[in-house]
This record gives structure tokens, C-alpha cells and sequence, in this order.
């Protein structure tokens, strides 16, 4: 529990940030109850909302989330529940903040969307969730990479990714992105011999 030193707020806080990480519900609703603050941050920034939702804590998150939690409320890099779950394809906590005001335009530490690492890991279903909660396809990121990009170059070419690759061209994602060397989504694709990729690209118009 070294987690729990020196963190803000007192005892309750830290108990409350404890039952979060082991998903201890029953402790969680005695401690709101008497009155844990919900938004307290241990040393790293992280809320009790933050932390269920690092250990995919679903039943804890959904207790946190409905006592009023932030799902948009970022630790000291820039990671919120709402980013987190859908950088790691958490999809049920993720749901849970979709539905309760998750900010679909904050961005996580490379300036990239939830969209962008859901892409990248190859979570279809995170992918198919976050483009039907309205997530910019074609924003970019510090990298100057797209989902689409991210999906190509940082995947295997394989069964998910192309999939994914799909779904964001289904989804009106732009094939003629370049990174920032000008290279084109179906440059990259052609130079990896990823074939299927390169059949969509095509079809949706790259260059």
C-alpha cells in the first residue's frame, strides 16, 4: 500500500482509494456514506474512480460513478477514466462513462483521443463503441498520426487491425492523412505487404 502514503486527503480518502483498487464495493458505500470525499487524489494525481478503473474494477467504478465520480478527471499524466478504459479496451467501465458525460474531445498525454490507442491495440469493440459515441476519426495527435494510422503502423496487420481499419473508413476516416513525413496510411500499408489493409485503403480512395 505504498500507494497510500503521503497521499491527499485523510484516512477516509485513503481507504476509500484502497477499496477502489481492490474493488471492495460493500467498504466503498460505507465510506461515501460517511462522507469519503469522492474526488481525493493519491500521489500520483489519481482518484478513487481512477484507480478502479486502472485494476478494471467494473462494479467499483459503477459505485463511484453513480455517487457522482469524475470520469473526466485526469492524474498527473493526463490520463482520465474515461481515456484510460478506452485506451485498454475496458469496455463495460467505459460504457459506464459514456454515460455519464465523458469528454469524447479530451486528449490523453500524446494528444491523441481515446480512439486513437483503442485503434492502436486492437479493440474492435472499443473502436465500434467510442466511433458510435461521435469520437473525431480523423483527429491527430502529437505524433501527427490518426486512429487509422496508429491501427496500421503500430499493428501487426493482422484479423483485429484490419478490422479496425475498416470500421474507421466505414466511419468516414480520411485514407489520405499523411504522418509527418507525408507518408499516406496506403504508403505505409503497401511498405508492411499488409494486403488487406491495402485493398481497403484503396477502395476507400488513398493515395
Amino acid at each position: 500500500m505504498s500507494l497510500m502514503t503521503h497521499a491527499a486527503g485523510g484516512e477516509p480518502e485513503q481507504q476509500l482509494r484502497a477499496a477502489a483498487i481492490n474493488g471492495n464495493a460493500a467498504a466503498i458505500s460505507t465510506l461515501l456514506d460517511a462522507g469519503a470525499k469522492l474526488e481525493s487524489r493519491d500521489d500520483n494525481g489519481r482518484t478513487a474512480l481512477m484507480l478502479a478503473t486502472r485494476r478494471n474494477q467494473v462494479e467499483a467504478a459503477r459505485l463511484l460513478i453513480a455517487a457522482g465520480a469524475d470520469v473526466n478527471a485526469k492524474d498527473d499524466i493526463n490520463d482520465s477514466p474515461y481515456l484510460y478504459a478506452g485506451a485498454s479496451g475496458y469496455n463495460e467501465i467505459l460504457e459506464l462513462t459514456l454515460a455519464h458525460g465523458a469528454d469524447l474531445a479530451s486528449t490523453n498525454r500524446y494528444g491523441g483521443t481515446a480512439l486513437i490507442p483503442a485503434a492502436e491495440r486492437g479493440h474492435i469493440d472499443t473502436v465500434k463503441m467510442l466511433i458510435a459515441a461521435g469520437v473525431d476519426v480523423n483527429h491527430i495527435n502529437r505524433l501527427h498520426w490518426t486512429a487509422l494510422m496508429e491501427a496500421i503502423v503500430l499493428g501487426q496487420g493482422g484479423p483485429a487491425h484490419t478490422r479496425i481499419v475498416a470500421l474507421l473508413l466505414e466511419a468516414g476516416a480520411d485514407p489520405n492523412i499523411a504522418d509527418a513525413d507525408g507518408i499516406t496510411p496506403l504508403q505505409h500499408a503497401r511498405q508492411r505487404g499488409y494486403t488487406g489493409m491495402v485493398q481497403l485503403l484503396e477502395q476507400a480512395g488513398g493515395r
